[in-house]
């Protein structure tokens, strides 16, 4: 498997022989429903991939319908006819930026893309009064269910409460947030330190790796209500007096992790650019 940082919530995952881009913001900037006093974002360093220089991508992946997870303006640059497995909610987002193959699911369904790669949707973060996104376990069943690398993405909460061990006992690699992220009125929205270890106790993943982290410059009214707190320092500690093996690496922007699983060996390495 290879897990290659472009920056915030997106990544290229190499899987199944498979190249799955995830949760893609590629174009500056990101507005939170067209509202920019709202929420505006930009990065402050040029995104390790724009929609031109991104390697041939296979699967698009979107965990959830909002701007940072479903971005429109990068979306509208990729080729159209790349398949789509999103949340209910970004499903309808691509299918009127007018992608033509578009497969939604949530709360554990699972689809089989092109009879290798497995993708189970698991219930994610909680938007408004009821709709639920989608975290995903992705596994590699080209050669049988048992020994097919797994990862878990969620880029929002662990949420313990819908016993998700007794579905998905381990993963080789989880991609979840450690910096935590408290909205008014809606409170934590994004986990910080204590649950993402919740979620190493829970999977014992052998690697965890950070999201919805960068450097953005953001501006607007929900960016001043916005509270944050715990860092990757704070997480790596937990981690280290949990007693727990799995191993915590940070890949930098443009970065990619060749995890080998039958070696469980981890060799970081910069990706080439086109």
């Amino acid at each position: 498997m290879q897990l290659t940082r472009i920056d915030m919530n997106s990544w290229i995952m190499q899987i199944a022989g498979q190249t799955v881009l995830i949760d893609p913001w590629l174009l500056d900037p990101l507005v939170f429903y067209g509202k920019p006093w709202l929420y505006e974002a930009y990065h402050v360093h040029p995104p390790a991939f724009t929609p031109d220089t991104l390697p041939k991508i296979d699967l698009i992946l979107i965990s959830q319908g909002l701007d940072d997870h479903c971005h429109r303006p990068t979306l509208a640059k990729l080729d159209r006819s790349i398949p789509v497995v999103a949340s209910p909610d970004a499903a309808k987002v691509v299918k009127q930026l007018g992608y033509s193959q578009v497969t939604a699911i949530t709360n554990w369904e699972k689809y089989i893309f092109v009879d290798r790669l497995q993708i189970t949707a698991i219930p994610g973060a909680i938007v408004g009064a009821q709709t639920v996104e989608n975290g995903y376990h992705l596994k590699d069943i080209s050669m049988g269910e048992s020994i097919g690398e797994t990862a878990y993405y969620e880029p929002h909460l662990f949420r313990a409460e819908v016993q998700m061990e007794q579905r998905i006992p381990t993963v080789d690699v989880a991609i979840a947030p450690v910096i935590a992220q408290v909205f008014p009125l809606l409170g934590e929205v994004v986990q910080g330190p204590q649950q993402a270890l919740q979620l190493v106790k829970t999977l014992h993943p052998r690697v965890f790796v950070p999201t919805t982290i960068g450097e953005v410059t953001v501006t607007g009214l929900l960016p001043m209500l916005t509270k944050s707190y715990g860092s990757v320092a704070e997480f790596r500690e937990l981690l280290l007096n949990s007693g727990e093996p799995t191993e915590l690496l940070e890949p930098q922007p443009g970065e990619t992790l060749n995890i080998n699983k039958s070696t469980l060996g981890v060799v970081t390495s910069p990706i080439a650019h086109p």
